[in-house]
């Protein structure tokens, strides 16, 4: 995948993930994730995040792409793993823009958690 910008929108990360190009970071509240949340990401809450943790999903393998509920907090997470020199991105308006585009959450029945 070519370089990302800083910020993607839900059909290039949905494309993206189809490819297997990135690993998909949600940094949401542990409740948050168990109401509802992006098929195939990992989660790592935002106070748990460190950009030289090297644990899978955090190696380095793949660029990473951040995802929250509507954008900050993926966002922040996205500039601090960039200025440690990791190719990162962060999912523009987050779960709630990708849910509203009629993509699926998992389990089945997920819902986005209020914040």
């Amino acid at each position: 995948m070519a370089e990302l910008p800083i910020e993607i929108d839900a059909a290039t990360l949905e494309d993206a993930l189809a490819r297997d190009e990135v690993v998909l970071v949600d940094v949401r509240e542990p409740y948050e994730w168990e109401a509802g949340r992006i098929p195939g990401a990992h989660h790592v809450p935002l106070d748990q995040l460190g950009p030289r943790s090297g644990r899978p999903p955090l190696d380095g393998e793949k660029p990473i792409v951040f995802q929250c509920r509507v954008g900050g907090r993926s966002l922040l997470a996205a500039q601090a793993f960039r200025q440690h020199g990791y190719p990162a991105a962060s999912l523009q308006g987050g779960i709630l823009d990708w849910a509203a585009g009629g993509r699926a959450l998992e389990p089945d029945g997920g819902t986005v958690a209020e914040h």
